[in-house]
């Protein structure tokens, strides 16, 4: 199901479109998605989100019709899409594939994120939904996931109105100016 022109206007203007939707393996990457969790927590770091999967609950004893309108609430209030990309995540239909269609659906820029430290797309892991699609990656660090959170959004928009897609990825000097 896709959504209409209209649709994704109103949704683009909709001043409460702050969130950040994570996207993942629940049954082998949740500790990936508790780990951001706590970065946000640790007075520390400067690593910050406003976690979409706060606003409803969806238990996995739900229909999947039912899981899929709470997750679709979600991604109407988040202005980005944080895919964990693990080893499993590329054979993941039932609601990983789903969830980025949507976000793909409502044009929201999308940072996939290599569990396996590649700073750049992962050809063998990335699902095949994004592969081609506009997209930057990045390693899971909380540095450079911060930066893309802060930066992409931008980025994104550029890209999009010049007509661009496929894989981005930040340069070795803006690992190094992070401290990576």
């Amino acid at each position: 199901m896709s959504v209409s022109r209209l649709e994704r206007r109103v949704v683009d203007i909709m001043p409460y479109r702050n969130k950040t939707y994570v996207c993942f393996d629940g049954d082998n990457d949740i500790h990936y998605y508790w780990l951001m969790k706590a970065w946000k927590q640790n007075d520390g770091l400067s690593f910050n989100f406003f976690d979409a999967h706060d606003l409803n609950t969806a238990r996995d004893t739900s229909l999947t019709d039912s899981i899929r309108k709470q997750l679709r609430q979600r991604l109407k209030n988040s202005k980005i899409l944080v895919v964990l990309i693990g080893e499993q995540t590329r054979y993941l239909y039932r609601f990983v594939r789903w969830e980025m269609e949507q976000a793909l659906n409502l044009g929201l820029p999308i940072i996939g994120v290599n569990l396996n430290g590649l700073r750049q797309q992962d050809s063998k892991r990335c699902p095949p939904v994004i592969r081609d699609e506009l997209a930057v990656y990045v390693s899971f660090n909380a540095a450079i996931l911060q930066y893309a959170l802060e930066n992409w959004p931008a980025s994104h928009r550029t890209y999009q109105q010049q007509g661009k897609s496929g894989p981005y990825y930040y340069k070795q000097s803006v690992y190094k100016g992070l401290g990576l």
